[in-house]
């Protein structure tokens, strides 16, 4: 109700609601952080399904559905950002965008219509503020699809077992677990709107957008920064966004890029050892996405993206067929042992 979406006005009615509005800075603080907390438990998720092997059938369903509800988040919270119209809001919705046009042939009209013109200015202002309000509407009912799509195979649980034979009761068991969660999660929470609302902010995006000043280092929200490292690490523009595409979108295969039947990884020591890999892969990515672009960031860059393709590419795939065998090995081995013996 008090947001412009205009370029002369968008970053002083953020101001207006901050400063002057009734309790307008609790919903302002309160509605950006929502943003990082929302990622960070969708990240917890999904390493969670990654770790005990969540993706694999009969609930291969439920995952992709899940991975489409992280693509329309990705594109709520870019659009999002955009909005308050401060220096990294405009160039890095500059910087975004023009990546469209490294698509041959089709790239750069779409980046015009993307634009409503031939640079991001009002028209790009108003069309991202109508997107911003009317995907998570779109959000919503995807969810509910993921959560029907849960309960029509069940949830996954730590052993990997077949979850429709064994159950336990949702109350103590999971009242409980689950209130303990929401506990923890509104302490960060509010710890974030009432004392550091801006901890997750960049400075320079409280500078109003100025078309003729270019920011030192244009980065984009601390949750794209893994994605944003691995776009840098290429040198090329094109290849840069074939990898960035590739990056989020081989997720919808992995329930048919693994070749291991044993879900968890409790019982795949390999496999464990490999994801924390992974994860610290994506935490060096984040924080080299962070930094400017030069030596030794790109080369660390490098090493880590190179990792991040070849455990979905190679390990996954590969490191089932190997630990069967290994597993077919030690039976094989002992089986003989004992008949020695006897």
């Amino acid at each position: 109700m008090h947001y412009t979406p205009h370029v002369d006005l968008a970053f002083y009615s953020v101001e207006h609601i901050i400063r002057d509005v009734n309790y307008g800075w609790l919903l302002r603080y309160a509605h950006s952080n929502a943003a990082s907390i929302f990622f960070i438990v969708v990240y917890i998720h999904i390493f969670r399904g990654l770790y005990y092997g969540s993706y694999l059938p009969p609930r291969h369903y439920t995952w992709i559905v899940g991975v489409l509800i992280l693509f329309l988040m990705m594109a709520t919270a870019f659009i999002g950002y955009v909005l308050p119209w401060g220096q990294i809001s405009l160039w890095g919705a500059t910087v975004i965008t023009n990546l469209v046009s490294a698509i041959p042939i089709i790239g750069h009209p779409i980046v015009i219509w993307l634009w409503g013109g031939y640079s991001v200015d009002n028209a790009t202002l108003n069309r991202f503020f109508s997107l911003h309000y009317l995907l998570p509407f779109l959000i919503t009912a995807i969810a509910f699809v993921h959560i029907v799509a849960l309960h029509h195979r069940g949830s996954g649980n730590p052993l990997g077992v077949e979850s429709m034979v064994d159950k336990i009761s949702i109350y103590p068991y999971f009242i409980i677990k689950d209130f303990f969660g929401l506990v923890i999660f509104l302490l960060i929470y509010t710890l974030l709107v009432y004392f550091i609302p801006n901890l997750l902010g960049h400075p320079d995006n409280y500078i109003e957008a100025n078309s003729i000043v270019t920011p030192t280092h244009i980065v984009p929200e601390w949750y794209f920064l893994p994605f944003y490292a691995i776009l840098r690490s290429i040198p090329h523009k094109l290849g840069g966004v074939v990898a960035i595409i590739i990056s989020i979108s081989i997720l919808f295969f992995l329930p048919w890029m693994s070749s291991n039947e044993i879900r968890s990884s409790i019982f795949r020591p390999i496999y464990r050892k490999l994801f924390w890999l992974l994860l610290t892969s994506l935490f060096i990515l984040g924080w080299v996405g962070s930094k400017p672009v030069e030596e030794p960031y790109i080369f660390i860059g490098q090493i880590a993206s190179f990792f991040y393709f070849i455990y979905f590419f190679i390990f996954i795939p590969v490191l089932g067929r190997l630990e069967k065998f290994l597993l077919d090995h030690d039976i094989y081995i002992k089986n003989k042992g004992l008949d020695s013996s006897v």
